[in-house]
């Protein structure tokens, strides 16, 4: 294998950004198969994935979270992932009407940090996302010599991220099999 042959390759997925795709695709994505389909995209020697979520407080939904921490332990043991995970934070917002409660949380500076201090180990950065202030860090890596690929979709990437890197592809058009079981919809109780 000669030098170019070997390409490093680290992935970073903003979870809350795909989760518009995978709505809009009807289906979840088989991160297995995800995996598969990046290390033959970028003929990657190694691949290295980051998976970046935040999940609801424990007692604040009426359906359990366990699903939600089994599949991360999935993705953890099972697929070699780095999970980084945190918990939603609860705002408690004041307006003319009343009170109402929002929910944040956001993972960029968390998978920025980790997308620049990694990135003396890999040649490629693979952003799952469509925020445009990632613009920034797509700016810094490709700045320092890496190859910056975005995927995200067509309705959820801003149109400085879809063509601020190296390429951009949209994920509801990847034609290799990249997809999972079908989107379940939780039904409302009334």
């Amino acid at each position: 294998m000669t030098e170019k042959d070997h390409k490093i390759v680290y992935v970073f997925i903003d979870a809350s950004n795909l989760w518009q795709a995978q709505k809009s695709k009807g289906k979840m994505f088989d991160y297995e198969k995800l995996k598969i389909f990046l290390k033959q995209k970028f003929t990657a020697s190694e691949i290295e994935i980051f998976y970046y979520t935040a999940y609801p407080k424990e007692g604040t939904r009426e359906q359990s979270q366990d699903g939600k921490h089994k599949f991360f332990t999935y993705l953890k043991k099972g697929l070699g992932f780095t999970v980084r995970k945190k918990e939603l934070k609860r705002i408690v917002e004041h307006g003319d009407v009343g009170d109402s409660m929002q929910e944040k949380g956001n993972m960029d500076v968390e998978m920025t940090i980790d997308a620049i201090h990694f990135s003396r180990k890999y040649d490629y950065a693979v952003l799952f996302t469509g925020d445009s202030d990632f613009l920034a860090l797509v700016n810094y890596l490709r700045n320092g010599g890496k190859k910056v690929f975005i995927f995200s979709s067509k309705n959820n990437v801003s149109q400085e991220l879809r063509t601020g890197g190296d390429g951009y592809f949209d994920v509801l058009n990847v034609e290799e099999d990249i997809w999972g079981r079908e989107l379940k919809h939780k039904g409302k109780k009334i």
